[in-house]
């Protein structure tokens, strides 16, 4: 059987940390941000961990 290749997107927008969970950073900061509040773009700043229902789906992207 061949090797099972890692998804190109998924790599660039996802990162394992020594743990072994997997962090990623929040949609919608990247541009018109003068018409959000402080606080939500603080808070879209910060990296997230995947949830534990996505995980599966997450380790089939990335091979883990």
């Amino acid at each position: 059987m061949p090797k099972m290749k890692t998804h190109s997107s998924a790599k660039k927008r996802l990162r394992v940390t020594g743990t072994g969970k997997v962090k990623f950073s929040k949609a919608w900061k990247r541009h018109l941000l003068t018409g959000r509040s402080k606080t939500r773009k603080r808070r879209l700043s910060r990296p997230e961990v995947i949830k534990p229902c996505d995980m599966a789906r997450v380790r089939l992207l990335l091979c883990l």
